[in-house]
């Protein structure tokens, strides 16, 4: 095997992996508070993707604009689910909130269906993206190398959020226990709207940087996506943030090494994610960095 063409994918799976990473992030933290997969969100990062799209195809912002109108829409859409659709069921069974996210999930594929149209649409990628920048050998675009960059970077904005300010600490105090949260004075559904909020804006990111790298968007891009997004946060270790950024590198170099290396099970590269999360369902439940959660949260 060529050493170049080896460092070269682990260089595209390093740029996919983190956008797994980024939209596993947003699973493992509602899941660490409220322990509910929340299936919706593949489709709040197509949402994100949406809004990316109409900030600079319809309303003529510049890039770094139609990225904040996505981040904040998206936060604002999961901060509403969790009010208008979760937050009642709060003490219900937990397979009905299941139902429910999945519920959400189909409401919005099919609104966006109704509304948009089903047709891919071309993502408007700024130029300066699709600058190829060449290093020893390898080539990659300017977004596939910020992809990496922004995800490190927001991964050390969240877990100082988590374990460095009042706020981390009413939310790793409320994955322990909600009913002592509220008999401290702490508002426990402002909190977990807050983490819906966090993880449906990390989600619009890696929606905007899918688009970018993909350029197209589309009602059901979130399924496929969103799935292998949830398979790194349990192959990472469900709950633990950091091991949601793992399990999103781990699928994504899985990926690519499928495509590169064997290219006659290039159709079944999708496959692949899934039985890397069986197996490590039958050997390891709780993923690499799977954590005690009698001991500790995220």
């Amino acid at each position: 095997m060529d050493f170049t063409v080896f460092m070269q994918q682990m260089v595209n799976g390093f740029s996919l992996g983190s956008m797994y990473a980024l939209i596993a992030i947003g699973y493992t933290m509602v899941y660490g508070v409220l322990r509910l997969i929340n299936f919706a969100h593949g489709d709040i990062m197509m949402v994100g993707a949406f809004l990316g799209y109409f900030g600079v195809s319809i309303l003529g912002l510049p890039f770094p604009a139609a990225v904040l109108l996505a981040v904040v829409g998206s936060a604002a859409l999961g901060m509403l689910t969790d009010k208008i659709a979760y937050r009642p069921l709060r003490s219900a069974p937990k397979i009905s909130l299941l139902i429910t996210a999945i519920g959400i999930s189909f409401f919005l594929e099919n609104a966006f269906n109704v509304f948009f149209g089903g047709t891919p649409r071309a993502f408007p990628v700024p130029e300066y993206m699709e600058i190829i920048l060449s290093l020893g050998g390898l080539t990659f675009s300017v977004a596939s190398l910020m992809v990496p960059i922004v995800t490190l970077i927001l991964l050390a904005i969240i877990l100082w959020i988590l374990f460095k300010t009042k706020y981390g600490m009413a939310i790793r105090a409320l994955a322990f226990d909600v009913n002592t949260v509220n008999l401290m004075g702490i508002d426990a559904n402002r909190i977990i709207m807050i983490v819906f909020g966090i993880g449906s804006a990390l989600a619009a990111v890696g929606g905007i940087f899918w688009a970018v790298n993909y350029p197209s968007v589309e009602p059901m891009m979130g399924v496929l996506i969103g799935l292998k997004a949830f398979a790194a946060a349990v192959v990472g270790g469900i709950g633990s943030v950091a091991g949601a950024v793992i399990g999103g590198f781990i699928i994504g170099f899985t990926e690519v090494v499928v495509v590169a290396f064997l290219p006659e099970y290039g159709g079944y590269k999708d496959a692949f994610a899934f039985v890397l999360l069986i197996l490590v369902l039958l050997f390891k439940p709780t993923g690499i960095l799977g954590l005690n959660f009698d001991k500790s949260r995220f």
